[in-house]
């Protein structure tokens, strides 16, 4: 394993205090968790192409669409977020992201739906309910069991894809509106799983507020999201793209759900998207809550000692950028010069902020492969990249695999362990450039 700390990157420059965008901005913006102006970005990631708004060849030389992706936290209640720049009905009227082509994320969503069913004791007839359920991924274990599962999903292609597994799903966004419509229907869920969504809408407390109204009395309500602290302590700002609205940490969770009248009850940490939280809630109505685990009030310290209620914290993500620029676009340099070919591994959102935001274009490496093939035989946004099969690195046998989805690192690796017979070796970038022989 190689580590390349690049002389001219600072391995720690001190702390600053994030600098306040231009006044118009910071005048326009406002938190949508409390309401309150945001002044302090934490990182400015330039002007880039919406994240999964992959290009079809016809479409190359087109203009494309580039919005701001500035990174704001609140001073009151510091919760993370962007502006508002694209309406999520143009992100996810033909979603390219299916759940179902991540192996590791299938036995994931299997053990879970094991687990959470015994710990709840749920019975044949019980009501569990996904919002943003994507393809089914993972309400399908639960048909086995008898209960009575049902998936929201706003993408109309995503949602088919749902329904051909068996697993009904409604094409709706998920907030007030639609959780009174279903409570009023007698569709009230034992089991609500909000998994990797709160981050993508853009009334936080419209969308919780039907999370509350949908969830039955006494039931439990799951909520996971990327974890702020890795954010922020390892300057994982891949995360940050459009769709990508606010980022939490236990903190503000816990404080929009309480809003609600819901309770964090326990919580659990994941090794997704490069360090998730699971969040337990209830109706802190119901008669029976139980007392707070103590996992909750350790993970609520390690916030607290990592700074995220101090402004100057959030200068890490801005240094950690400008080392991971640097030190990727230097291995990228010195493998043209000496005549080693790169590929990216992973069609990715993630994958794609990286890419823009280091300016790297189709030629400095030569192609992007993804296991989805409704990425295949398009263009990554921005980069404009070309996307194929993965069969196509054993066709070309490059000497280096860049895994722009990092945070499915082992599982790529072993799908692609056949690149060490000619010597291929594995980039990964974030949080600081590796090479993995």
């Amino acid at each position: 394993m190689t580590r390349y700390n690049w002389p001219h990157v600072p391995e720690s420059a001190p702390l600053e205090r994030p600098t306040a965008p231009p006044a118009a901005a910071a005048s326009s913006a406002r938190c949508r968790l409390c309401g309150s102006a945001l002044a302090y970005v934490f990182a400015d990631l330039g002007h880039t192409a919406l994240a999964n708004s992959y290009l079809r060849s016809d479409q190359l030389d087109a203009p494309e669409p580039r919005y701001p992706l500035r990174a704001y936290v609140c001073g009151r209640c510091f919760l993370a977020q962007l502006e508002t720049w694209a309406a999520p009905e143009s992100i996810f009227g033909d979603y390219a992201y299916f759940s179902s082509y991540s192996q590791s994320l299938l036995e994931q969503s299997k053990t879970f739906a094991n687990a959470v069913s015994e710990r709840l004791g749920l019975r044949p007839g019980d009501r569990v309910v996904e919002v943003a359920s994507n393809d089914g991924y993972l309400l399908q274990y639960f048909l086995p069991k008898g209960l009575d599962v049902l998936g929201i999903e706003p993408a109309a292609n995503i949602a088919e894809a749902a329904r051909l597994k068996g697993v009904p799903t409604l094409v709706r966004f998920m907030g007030t509106e639609l959780g009174r419509e279903l409570a009023s229907g007698g569709h009230r869920a034992q089991l609500l799983i909000a998994n990797n969504v709160m981050a993508h809408v853009p009334d936080v407390n419209d969308f919780v507020a039907g999370l509350a109204q949908l969830l039955a009395p006494g039931g439990t309500l799951t909520v996971e999201f990327h974890h702020l602290l890795k954010l922020v302590t390892l300057s994982q700002f891949d995360n940050i793209y459009h769709e990508h609205l606010q980022y939490f940490s236990l903190g503000t969770a816990s404080a929009a759900l309480a809003a609600h009248g819901l309770t964090v009850v326990d919580v659990e940490e994941l090794p997704t998207q490069g360090g998730s939280l699971r969040v337990y809630a209830r109706h802190a109505s119901d008669a029976d809550v139980p007392p707070r685990s103590a996992r909750v009030q350790d993970i609520l310290d390690a916030e607290s000692a990592a700074g995220l209620h101090d402004l100057a914290a959030y200068g890490r993500v801005r240094e950690g950028i400008a080392r991971a620029k640097a030190a990727l676009l230097a291995f990228l340099d010195d493998a043209r010069r000496s005549g080693r070919s790169v590929v990216c591994y992973g069609a990715s959102a993630k994958g794609n902020t990286l890419l823009n935001v280091c300016g790297i274009r189709a030629g400095q490496v030569d192609y992007a492969v993804d296991r989805s093939p409704h990425k295949q035989g398009l263009f990554l946004p921005g980069s404009h990249i070309p996307v194929y099969d993965p069969a196509r690195v054993a066709e070309t046998r490059p000497d280096y695999v860049l895994l722009l989805s990092w945070n499915l690192r082992d599982e790529i690796m072993e799908q692609m362990a056949h690149i060490r017979a000619w010597g291929g070796r594995f980039v990964v970038p974030i949080p600081e450039l590796t090479i993995l022989e």
